[in-house]
């Protein structure tokens, strides 16, 4: 038998017609060979190339097995013995496994060829011919924090005849709708939530999401670009920049996605400047922390906590202590609350001097910042307690002296000692090079797959979507559990397209809040039975007195952003009570502003329920060893890192 030649040995196998024997524990050697090679992830990787899909590989396994052992000749089974279970025997039934498949699974190849076509995500910027046969200039704003990336941007977006401004967050939008417009340009605001439409406006601002790639424009800006490489939401940034059709876009941020912005402008043919630009003021770490206690706070500091619960426990511990009165930011709270008490932190002629914030406090929103002190540099991440990752440090950081405040600097410390070499390690760090970009696919694109799998149910076309889809090398297929979370929680819900699914699916909503997936459901099983959603909600009394009223009234305007978000979505026999909402929404949102003016309470979250407290020890935080060594043993930053003090101020 020709055991190096793999195609004579499968016509060999197949001609044979039974096995020889053989010994009973050289049978069980060849079993565990078999099994070795359909645990083989190469083998299954390398299955994919004549069409055998990773769901359908174990049963090809499995019959290829059977197939070999019926007709194992005395000399393959020696072979297949003198190898053993190792990836050498792998590699020796591969090819042999290759031309079975070939054989025996036609129909199924056929089928699943088939499938991967309509998954195909590779060469994402030709699906969008209208920009690919435009000329455009893109123009990359390129800098830290506070370094006058999107004031740059904005001067072109206000001297254009027509022009869009992309924001990650509903606030920023807002803020650049209230500056153009107050600047005598008019303006139109574009958000999942709201459509406010202003008389002649030849100018937009929109939440990334929101972005038209059917409209024309001569001044494009695109904000925070680095969100490119968002696990969750990059996939909006990458459609934008692909998409969007303007004779010159201005792209802004920090230098992580430069190299890989060159390669797609490469890719379609658009010119590409890169403006470098550095922080006003300089950043500087005090190496004089807070020393744990918070007594040591200062007015125009800002204290970073990364949870609910400490946000709240540090206001406390700051308002019983000291003659500071704190503004309170964080996610959860509605872009205009949030707005609400940064005017309250910014205006010197209120008792109102010192900020509590989450990572919220990263972007859309202009603060005079003397400080910014970190409560700690750890979170928890829905697993377990990890190192908050060095980019978000360094956004955070840079928040502090921004251009026009009062302060000649931009300070930042830490309340531990512990945590201030791992503040040091964060900020000297270059940006790291991205490598890879978001994708997901539109409808149009799961809508032609599905038809490939008519018998699967919305969640199972996802999955199996995501599962069999083809990716540019520069690309990765964004995490969508939020997606999955809401299309099971949907999949009894009758009178659904799969468009309406996969519209419901994108609602923001909170899954980790029962209430906010009540809600949810009830809209979508409305809307299903053809029955106008109500709101079905009151509105609360007061102010909240505790930490339970103030979740609730939480959930309320989210409850009610949903609604609104939807309202948009759908037409409006659907869901009528915009308006309503609307304004409910509104008088929430002032409710949560006065609640946390005068909050007192210590907290009690859901989102912290089960959550682990970060010890304090020497070796407490679940981080490398390697970032909680002296700051006195970290070396001189790098030169890239210019706008950053490192003579420590005491």
């Amino acid at each position: 038998m020709a055991l190096c030649d793999p195609i004579e040995l499968y016509r060999e196998l197949r001609m044979a017609e039974k096995n020889d024997q053989m010994r009973r524990s050289d049978w069980e050697t060849i079993q565990d060979v078999f099994s070795y090679f359909a645990n083989s992830g190469w083998a299954a990787n390398q299955a994919l190339a004549f069409y055998i899909g990773m769901s359908f590989f174990p049963t090809a396994v499995q019959k290829f097995r059977k197939f070999v052992l019926d007709k194992c000749s005395a000399d393959l089974g020696l072979y297949l013995v003198s190898l053993g279970p190792c990836d050498d025997a792998v590699r020796f039934l591969f090819p042999i496994f290759a031309e079975y498949c070939l054989e025996e699974f036609t129909d199924e190849m056929k089928s699943f060829e088939a499938m991967i076509s309509k998954a195909d995500l590779t060469k994402p910027h030709t699906w969008f011919p209208f920009a690919r046969a435009m000329k455009r200039r893109i123009v990359y704003h390129c800098g830290p924090t506070n370094s006058g990336k999107t004031y740059e941007a904005l001067q072109r977006f206000k001297e254009a005849k027509k022009g869009i401004y992309c924001g990650p967050l509903r606030l920023l939008a807002m803020e650049v709708f209230d500056k153009m417009n107050s600047h005598g340009v008019y303006c139109s605001l574009l958000t999942g939530q709201e459509k406010k439409r202003v008389p002649f406006a030849n100018h937009v601002a929109c939440t990334i999401e929101m972005v038209s790639v059917d409209e024309m424009y001569d001044v494009a800006v695109i904000d925070e670009i680095q969100m490119m490489a968002d696990a969750t939401r990059g996939f909006a940034w990458t459609r934008a920049l692909l998409g969007v059709k303007a004779d010159e876009i201005h792209l802004c941020g920090d230098p992580s996605v430069l190299d890989i912005v060159r390669k797609i402008c490469a890719e379609t043919g658009d010119e590409l400047e890169v403006h470098h630009c550095e922080r006003f003021k300089k950043l500087e770490v005090e190496a004089k922390t807070l020393l744990g206690d918070l007594k040591n706070v200062k007015s125009g500091d800002c204290v970073v906590a990364f949870s609910r619960r400490e946000i709240f426990e540090v206001k406390l511990a700051i308002e019983k202590n000291t003659n500071h009165r704190c503004c309170v930011i964080y996610g959860a709270l509605p872009p205009e609350t949030r707005r609400q008490q940064a005017n309250l932190f910014n205006d010197q002629d209120n008792e109102f001097d010192v900020l509590v914030a989450s990572d919220a406090v990263g972007m859309g929103l202009n603060l005079n910042i003397r400080r910014v002190v970190f409560y700690n540099l750890s979170k928890y991440n829905g697993d377990k307690v990890v190192p908050v990752p060095a980019t978000q440090v360094k956004q955070i950081a840079g928040r502090a002296g921004r251009r026009g405040s009062r302060f000649p600097v931009g300070l930042t410390t830490t309340l531990q000692l512990d945590d201030l070499a791992y503040l040091i390690e964060c900020l000297k760090q270059p940006f790291d090079e991205v490598k890879k970009v978001g994708l997901f696919p539109f409808f149009e694109q799961v809508e032609s797959f599905a038809a490939q799998l008519p018998d699967l149910n919305f969640p199972k076309i996802l999955a199996k979507f995501a599962e069999s889809c083809r990716l540019d090398g520069m690309y990765f297929f964004c995490k969508h559990d939020h997606i999955k979370k809401v299309a099971n929680m949907l999949e009894k819900v009758k009178g659904l397209s799969l468009q309406d699914r996969f519209n419901f699916c994108f609602a923001p909503t909170n899954i980790r809040d029962p209430k906010s997936m009540y809600h949810l459901l009830r809209f979508a099983s409305d809307y299903g039975q053809k029955v106008p959603a109500s709101i079905a909600m009151g509105m609360p009394k007061g102010s909240a007195r505790n930490d339970t009223e103030l979740l609730d009234l939480e959930t309320k305007h989210q409850v009610l952003s949903m609604y609104l978000w939807l309202s948009h979505q759908f037409d409006y026999e659907s869901f009528p009570h915009g308006k309503k909402a609307e304004a409910m929404a509104t008088d929430i949102a002032d409710l949560l502003g006065q609640s946390l003016t005068k909050a007192n309470w210590k907290p009690e979250t859901r989102q912290s329920a089960g959550k682990p407290k970060p010890r304090k020890n020497e070796d407490g935080y679940d981080r490398p060893k390697s970032l909680i060594t002296s700051y006195k043993e970290l070396g001189r930053p790098s030169s890239q890192e210019k706008g950053v003090n490192w003579k420590l101020t005491e």
